[in-house]
């Protein structure tokens, strides 16, 4: 059994998932990696070998309710303990106005993005209970809180995971168990790239309109950087954090101050 604290990271295949995986190995933890793509999995794990930390692969659905419990099982079992969980899975969803919408991939989205979160917070938390000591973060997004054209089943759930995360702060905190959401802005990456090339197919408007709109309100007149969303999370997940539960952290260049 390690001596490092244990932070487990969903969606750490790629993308902000990777970074945040980095971020904790950097400050010593040791960080447990779940997701689907056992392929993206073992990426992760040798930039977390590389940065000095001790990555341990746990391939997980976080829609499978049995597959989740065994992945938390393997956890425990080996380190015996978990003190941070960052439920960063997620779907970016269909995309289109509403009443066009599939109603299966409507259900898809929410599947990950909320079901997911309730899966392998509900794996974890008896274990922090019990420990009397624990931290969960959720990644949320600023279209949580503003409206994005075409994007309602992605923005339902990150609206959702605003309150979820409140509702598990208070539930939780008598036990020593914080929960706090990151609600990052437009990420620089693959993700922005499609989400641009979604909003010019749906509203028939240019590449550059669209960026302009999506950064160009930002008060730092920037995309926000994946790592910008992983220090954030190393932070809540702190003992320099400790007073603070049922926040919503923007973590989004000051799309919005809200």
């Amino acid at each position: 059994m390690s001596d490092r604290r244990v932070v487990v990271v969903t969606g750490a295949s790629q993308g902000i998932g990777r970074e945040l995986a980095v971020a904790f190995a950097a400050a010593g933890d040791v960080v447990v990696l779940a997701a689907r793509n056992r392929d993206g999995l073992e990426a992760t794990a040798e930039a977390v070998t590389a940065s000095g930390g001790e990555p341990f692969v746990a391939p997980a659905d976080v829609t499978d309710p049995s597959g989740v419990e065994a992945m938390a099982g393997l956890v425990l079992d080996r380190y015996g303990r978990v003190d941070a969980l960052v439920n960063n899975s997620g779907v970016g969803g269909p995309s289109g106005r509403m009443w066009e919408l599939d109603p299966g991939e409507w259900m898809d989205t929410f599947a990950v993005n909320v079901f997911g979160v309730f899966l392998v917070s509900r794996a974890f938390l008896p274990k922090m209970i019990e420990q009397r000591a624990g931290s969960v973060i959720n990644i949320g997004s600023v279209t949580g809180k503003r409206p994005l054209y075409g994007r309602s089943a992605y923005t339902a759930t990150k609206s959702a995971l605003i309150g979820l995360t409140r509702t598990l702060a208070l539930e939780a905190g008598p036990f020593g168990v914080r929960a706090n959401l990151l609600s990052p802005g437009f990420v620089a990456g693959p993700r922005f790239e499609w989400l641009v090339s979604a909003q010019v197919a749906a509203r028939g408007v240019s590449e550059e309109v669209v960026k302009t709109e999506l950064v160009g309100n930002a008060a730092l007149r920037r995309l926000t950087e994946a790592r910008d969303v992983a220090d954030a999370a190393v932070f809540l997940a702190s003992d320099a954090a400790r007073a603070i539960t049922g926040v919503d952290l923007n973590v989004n260049s000051g799309i919005i101050m809200y």
